[in-house]
């Protein structure tokens, strides 16, 4: 019985429709990671150059086109787990 609970918990979960929150909480997501990954960014530009105007500079521009690729990034991972999730109960 436990056995059939899991595995049919699982199966509602991979069923789960696709809702504005999975996309927001992807954009969040990015949004914190790109917080500490930017911090670092400005870190290293700065022990490389010296200049803290320049690492200030790297660092902003980083920012809005990583947060960006993080996004894309997350939601094709999500739509290889949904093909596979659909694969599986075609089986």
């Amino acid at each position: 019985m436990l056995l059939d609970a899991i595995v049919t918990r699982k199966k509602t979960v991979a069923r789960k429709p696709i809702d504005g929150r999975d996309h927001l909480m992807s954009l969040l997501k990015g949004i914190s990671w790109r917080i500490v990954g930017t911090l670092d960014t400005i870190m290293i530009s700065y022990i490389v150059t010296g200049r803290i105007t320049l690492a200030l500079s790297i660092g902003s521009i980083e920012v809005f086109t990583k947060i960006a690729l993080f996004y894309f990034h997350d939601r094709a991972w999500e739509l290889i787990r949904r093909k596979k999730s659909v694969n599986k109960d075609d089986v």
